[in-house]
């Protein structure tokens, strides 16, 4: 298979987050090769709005009985050894007392062993998807702390300990991925900052593993529109400073601009990705808007910090025809402000 390297120009790339809206007919006919025609259109429609570096819209994880989080809890609980996901009424009672999932009433699954690899095989779903893309390609997975917190634990009996489990199996599986890049998924700690400690020392554990351009992703979740989590960049600081990444992928459009303030902290040895496009509305940004916001950050944090410009998070959760439109309107948007 042919790995695309990541291009050295221009000097800020677009990229998306990761989950795109699944084609109508995958959810008709979820088999392997509507998979793969799945996959075909994805990577052809971001090449084709002159997205830099793609993702296969996480249709890889896509699973018809899990469409809300389109894969990127299930998907993983489901396979790890040493995890139940059939549920019942005493552990779904149980894990509702857990004030940290608020949003979430039932567990993905219970720990009752030793978690391990079970049948999990990430190495096969970035190689069919590097089959398909023939351009330069991110592969994105959704970190152990956000996977630990969807867990009903009753094996461990220590959060950490799971944790760190969690992080241990996926670690296992990073060294020899066939991507230009590994973006690792956080979008429960901006809520939970108490944990930082814990977090970094599990998603360290992955990003030491990957041997490729390393990227974490953070946001403050998104469910039908809204934001999940509450919380500021600002608690957050020591936490982005002391990961083991070479670019941040952070959500901003939906924002207050004052966060650019916060973000000037980080230590420069990290290059910023910032968000320029709101997916938790249907309004398409113009150009002159993206640019815009483009100038401006750039004004507060420094010319050579901002390496990538993308949406806020994944597309799942819009049409089509507007996540098309609006990765149209980001690659226009750099353009503009880039000049070319």
């Amino acid at each position: 298979m042919k790995i695309h390297p990541l291009p050295k120009s221009p000097r800020i790339l677009t990229t998306t987050v990761g989950s795109y809206s699944y084609p109508d007919w995958l959810l008709s006919v979820p088999n392997d090769q509507s998979r793969s025609d799945a996959l075909r259109v994805v990577f052809d429609t971001q090449k084709q709005y002159g997205i830099d570096v793609i993702t296969d819209g996480e249709l890889n994880r896509f699973e018809p009985n899990h469409p809300d989080t389109n894969g990127m809890i299930e998907y993983f609980i489901r396979r790890f050894s040493g995890i139940n996901t059939r549920i019942g009424v005493t552990d779904w009672k149980t894990f509702q007392r857990n004030e940290t999932m608020s949003f979430r009433r039932k567990p993905a699954g219970v720990v009752y062993d030793e978690i391990g690899e079970g049948s999990l095989n990430l190495y096969e779903d970035c190689a069919r998807s590097v089959n398909l893309a023939n351009a330069p390609f991110k592969f994105t997975l959704t970190s152990p702390y956000m996977l630990a917190r969807t867990l009903q634990d009753n094996y461990y009996n220590d959060f950490e300990a799971m944790l760190m489990a969690i992080a241990d199996t996926l670690a296992a599986q990073l060294s020899d991925l066939p991507c230009a890049c590994v973006q690792v998924d956080e979008a429960n700690l901006p809520g939970n900052p108490t944990d930082s400690g814990i977090c970094l020392k599990a998603m360290n554990r992955l990003l030491d593993e990957i041997k490729v351009e390393r990227a974490v992703h953070l946001c403050f979740g998104n469910y039908g529109g809204q934001t999940i989590q509450k919380g500021t960049w600002n608690s957050l600081i020591d936490f982005l400073n002391n990961l083991h990444c070479d670019h941040l992928i952070l959500e901003l459009k939906h924002r207050p601009i004052e966060d650019l303030e916060v973000l000037k902290s980080i230590d420069e040895r990290i290059k910023i990705g910032i968000g320029v496009i709101d997916i938790k509305t249907n309004y398409i940004e113009t150009a002159d808007e993206i640019a815009s916001l483009m100038e401006i950050t750039e004004k507060k944090l420094g010319k050579e910090r901002l390496k990538y410009v993308h949406p806020d998070c994944g597309f799942w959760m819009l049409k089509r025809s507007v996540a098309d439109r609006k990765m149209e309107a980001l690659v226009r948007g750099r353009d503009r402000y880039l000049g070319l």
